[in-house]
């Protein structure tokens, strides 16, 4: 059974949120990305083919060289789904953050 990957089972992984997060700054090929983690590189390669799948990463060919950056454009799609929480969060925190400054402590 073929089950079509999203980007939230994509970067439901560990393996693959760090790499993403290797690649935010900047493109590397596959051999770079597989030397900061302890598993094989056929894994990481696994790794890589889900993430393009989900259209996290785009691969651009230089030479005889694959190099994998970030899609910032489906990046967006998950930003977009965690904004609403962000914002609960804030708006709590400010209401917490209000009860304190007017926090008296008992003498």
């Amino acid at each position: 059974m073929n089950l079509r990957r999203d980007v939230f089972q994509a970067i439901a992984d560990p393996t693959r949120r760090a790499i993403l997060l290797l690649l935010a700054t900047q493109s590397m090929t596959a051999g770079a990305i597989a030397s900061n983690f302890d598993t094989a590189r056929p894994t990481v390669s696994k790794h890589l083919q889900i993430l393009t799948e989900c259209e996290l990463l785009e691969q651009a060919q230089n030479g005889r060289e694959i190099y994998y950056n970030i899609n910032a454009k489906n990046m967006k799609q998950v930003a977009d789904f965690i904004e609403p929480f962000r914002k609960m969060w804030d708006d709590r925190f400010n209401k917490l953050e209000s009860i304190m400054k007017n926090y008296q402590p008992k003498k």
